[in-house]
């Protein structure tokens, strides 16, 4: 598909102008999280949505909004907290460290980190820390996105840099106290770092990263930087060069040296990493926003990592923007959203190889992220993709909405309009028990440390 095809198809669609569980192990937690991380086990109490302030909403600044999500609580699918950081930052995605105790959410703009202690009182975040010189001490990375536990470190992802606001970036290693430990720079063409490019790109760009211990395996990949992801959405579509400023790659690390191992080609904006959970399944999948495909990153016979293309997500032709993705714990289903036509589908992936879309269903006029629990029996989604592309009038709903899934269909539970609670656009969401701090835990609920060597 030519640039400009492209951008077509992305206006028309937007109307825009310018430790492996066994199967049934009754446990929740998002089934996404690292694999250091405690676990939750029971019903989860609470969702903490990372939210972007919004013109004209409320006091217009971005917040971590905490609901409660226990049925058993007469607060149950109402906001009982929130907690504006001050100002606009573009807050985007959080992580917990593994003791999790404290929640980092970044913002993509300013470069800031908030840490907020969640362990004092779950239900009651409050703001510790706020990091301010992530890109002086990084060495100029720009846009701290994925921030994803380590054993006593937490790794975070960049989008950009300080010289061009392009998508060239690194990797930045802190300890959980907060304190910077190491940049660890993408590979590019110029400065391969050791790394075999096995096609045509080393872009040295990011996005996401997971790892797989027992495989001594990290991965990340790839999106693109400041000058794209802070610029109006219809303008960006318009904008020939800017449309070619994407990500195309994936990079498979030693997770122990972190050093890169090899380069692939996935072409169209690899995003979110989700890696299997099965101790003898050693592959991850990933979504290309652009070209709407599902990739497969995979040790073959030879025990050698490879990265194919598996399925293909709804019509290309439309752009629908595959956004986030969700991998049961079972490993055998993944849920995929779709920004543009605000869908969420599901496929069968149990021959990962062959995918296979069995469901799908409209969640809202555009959607973003999903948060599946552990036993695959609840679902949360929200709405904010990026402040400065989200759709515009009427299409641009703001919302949390949960779901339970009987096997067959998505049944809602509740929802919150974030712009009637004059609370923003809400972006990632992660989740929150009482039980993991002796707080008044709820009936039944217990926790076990979930780690994987």
């Amino acid at each position: 598909m030519t640039t400009l095809r492209l951008a077509s198809a992305f206006i028309l669609s937007a109307g825009l102008a310018g430790p492996a569980l066994l199967p049934g192990t009754a446990a929740a937690d998002e089934t996404c999280m690292s694999p250091y991380m405690t676990k939750i086990s029971g019903q989860e109490d609470f969702v903490y949505v990372w939210t972007l302030g919004m013109d004209g909403v409320g006091d217009e600044q971005d917040k971590l909004v905490t609901v409660a999500v226990n049925p058993s609580s007469p607060d149950y699918g109402k906001v009982v907290h929130t907690l504006s950081v001050g100002g606009r930052n573009e807050a985007h995605h959080a992580g917990f460290t593994d003791d999790r105790r404290w929640l980092w959410g970044a913002g993509l703009d300013t470069s800031k980190i908030y840490v907020f202690d969640v362990h004092s009182d779950a239900g009651q975040p409050k703001l510790h820390k706020v990091i301010e010189d992530f890109v002086a001490a990084s060495g100029g990375v720009v846009g701290p996105h994925t921030a994803y536990a380590l054993p006593g470190r937490m790794m975070l992802t960049g989008l950009s840099n300080n010289k061009d606001h392009g998508g060239r970036t690194a990797l930045v290693e802190y300890t959980n106290e907060g304190e910077y430990v190491a940049t660890h720079w993408m590979p590019t063409d110029d400065n391969l770092q050791g790394a075999e490019k096995t096609g045509q790109y080393a872009d040295g760009y990011g996005y996401d990263v997971r790892v797989l211990p027992r495989r001594n395996l990290m991965i990340t990949s790839s999106f693109t930087g400041w000058s794209n992801y802070m610029m109006d959405f219809g303008k960006m579509l318009k904008d020939e060069e800017a449309m070619k400023r994407f990500g195309n790659t994936v990079v498979v690390w030693d997770l122990h040296s972190r050093k890169p191992e090899k380069v692939f080609d996935v072409p169209g904006a690899p995003l979110e990493i989700r890696c299997a959970w099965g101790p003898e399944n050693n592959y991850c999948f990933t979504s290309t926003a652009l070209t709407s495909k599902l990739w497969l990153i995979y040790a073959d016979e030879r025990d050698d990592w490879q990265a194919k293309e598996v399925a293909t997500i709804g019509d290309p032709s439309q752009v629908p923007l595959p956004v986030d993705i969700s991998i049961s714990a079972d490993d055998r289903l993944l849920w995929v959203d779709t920004f543009m036509d605000g869908k969420t589908r599901l496929f069968d992936v149990s021959d990962p190889f062959h995918p296979k879309q069995i469901y799908e269903r409209e969640i809202g006029k555009q959607i973003n992220m999903v948060s599946q629990s552990w036993d695959g029996k609840r679902l949360y989604f929200t709405s904010s993709l990026l402040a400065n592309w989200d759709k515009k009038g009427e299409d641009d709903e703001q919302y949390l909405k949960a779901f339970e899934w009987n096997g067959q269909a998505l049944e809602p539970t509740f929802a919150i309009d974030f712009i009637a609670e004059k609370l923003g656009r809400p972006h990632i969401m992660r989740f929150g028990s009482y039980a993991l701090y002796g707080q008044a835990p709820a009936a039944s609920a217990t926790t076990e440390l979930a780690r994987r060597d």
